[in-house]
């Protein structure tokens, strides 16, 4: 049997569990631009994810899943124009993108990845 690997465990959840060749991480939300925009909300978090994805030996060309909720499903394109220049070509996860109230008001967005390592 495969070792299961919690990292960043809180009452409630984990930040990251790793089962095998395979890392589930928990939500990403805007740590640094509240006040911003989409696009700066969706470029924060993706710094986000490339980093936790370095620290577990992985990198974003590895994504498998992500799913991505939007406060409003207004901001739809204008997230897709940054994802479109960071994803990498020929490498797309699944991704699923919908329309939800989020935690705080001032999100924007919650991305939420599983990655290969």
């Amino acid at each position: 049997m495969t070792d299961i690997r919690r990292v960043g465990v809180a009452a409630r959840y984990s930040d990251l569990v790793i089962l095998g060749d395979t890392a589930y991480f928990s939500g990403y939300v805007p740590e640094t631009t509240l006040d911003g925009s989409v696009a700066e909300q969706t470029r924060d978090i993706l710094g986000q994810i490339e980093q936790s994805l370095a620290e577990v030996g992985s990198d974003r060309s590895k994504l498998l899943q992500v799913t991505i909720w939007l406060a409003d499903i207004a901001f739809y394109d204008e997230m897709n124009a940054v994802w479109d220049t960071w994803i990498v070509p020929g490498q797309a996860p699944a991704r699923v993108c919908v329309q939800s109230r989020l935690a705080d008001p001032d999100y924007k967005l919650e991305i939420q990845i599983t990655a290969a390592l």
